[in-house]
């Protein structure tokens, strides 16, 4: 018996040897389509491209009795990694004739990441630190464009403390609010405005399939090209107005922080055993316990900044305070037909989109359960 499965292992080893000769040569290839969209300034992520590709996979996949999920995550997570790798070519100059970027508070995270982006698309990029404003005058007299990435709470002190800009100059924030920061921009700026928020966090590998949401504050003709620029790092750029994107942002980012802190806080103080939690837990349940973690890995002024930043997110959550009350008094009654009943409301509220969040999320589950050691 040992000799027959050292044989097979052996088998499996030389396979997964060839595996690893494969993916070397897909990246090199990939490294080739870098050079040649940077080229010619095409983005890293094309959807369309990639759809026809795994349908395609899939497809020979189930010819050759291969699970076509298998294939399908495993391409996934290589494209994954080529687009990182893409990142390393750097990426088309857009606007040429740009004259230096200064990011405000370009030491931070996303400050970084933006740096990053710019240098590996040919922009020459100088950054102003809080240490630095003596001298904001002479960093920003022949600014392009000026980009405030500063916390939420700081975003409209610092740009009512900007110097003359000059006329073109574009000036953008990256604050995941967006309604006040604009309206203090435009105040402060006659030029070219631009409000951005990056949904994603600056420890992204790459902007592939990421959403960057952006509201026009004055002039979009002068900034149109940035918003392309974006598109070619392999982001997807979605418009909406300053106060939408803050009453949406009401429920994906105050609202959730707030449930996630406080689901956090009653662990803490529970003084739960994670160790145990962990070994008990199903793939759903360590995920979701992932997701409150990392909150807690991060700095608690951003959410304290995100979560307080409106009075119509405390609005919100008081009132999901009281309907959580009002679910509470299901279960002290032990009314299960009435839970029932609201749960199918909600049930045919999300529609579609139940079934649907149902398949993407078995993905999920399956990473989470891989990862359990």
């Amino acid at each position: 018996m040992v000799a027959e499965l050292t044989a097979l292992r052996d088998q499996i080893d030389e396979v997964d040897k060839a595996l690893l000769g494969l993916l070397a040569r897909r990246l090199e290839l990939v490294a080739e389509v870098g050079e040649v969209k940077s080229r010619y300034g095409l983005p890293i992520y094309v959807p369309e491209r990639e759809a026809s590709m795994l349908a395609s996979r899939r497809h020979e996949a189930e010819m050759l009795g291969v699970p076509p999920d298998l294939i399908e995550d495993v391409l996934r997570r290589v494209m994954r990694e080529s687009y990182s790798s893409e990142n390393d070519k750097g990426f088309k100059t857009l606007m040429p004739g740009l004259r230096p970027v200064v990011i405000i508070g370009g030491a931070g995270q996303m400050g970084r990441l933006f740096e990053k982006l710019l240098v590996l698309s040919g922009y020459q990029v100088r950054i102003l630190e809080q240490g630095d404003w003596p001298q904001a005058e002479t960093l920003l007299h022949d600014a392009g464009m000026v980009i405030v990435s500063v916390p939420i709470h700081l975003t409209e002190q610092v740009i009512n403390q900007l110097p003359p800009l000059p006329q073109d100059c574009i000036l953008v924030d990256l604050a995941s609010v967006k309604n006040s920061p604009l309206q203090a921009m435009l105040a402060a700026h006659s030029g070219p405005v631009l409000g951005l928020h990056p949904m994603f966090g600056p420890d992204t590998g790459s902007l592939a399939k990421q959403v960057v949401v952006w509201c026009d504050g004055r002039q979009p003709e002068a900034y149109q090209w940035f918003l392309e620029q974006i598109q070619v790092w392999g982001a997807r750029i979605h418009r909406i107005s300053a106060v939408e994107h803050d009453q949406n942002m009401a429920f994906i980012q105050a609202l959730r922080h707030f449930a996630t802190f406080a689901y956090g806080l009653h662990l803490a103080e529970e003084n739960v055993q994670l160790d145990q939690l962990l070994a008990l837990s199903s793939p759903i349940y360590r995920l979701e316990l992932a997701m409150v973690g990392r909150l807690f890995a991060q700095d608690p002024q951003l959410y304290a900044d995100i979560i307080m930043s409106s009075g119509n997110n405390l609005a919100l959550i008081k009132r999901y305070y009281q309907r959580f009350g009002e679910a509470l008094s299901l279960i002290e009654h032990g009314n299960k037909q009435a839970f029932i009943d609201s749960f199918r409301r909600v049930e045919h509220w999300f529609g579609d989109y139940a079934k649907h969040f149902q398949e993407e999320s078995r993905n999920l589950l399956r990473q989470a359960n891989d990862s359990r050691q």
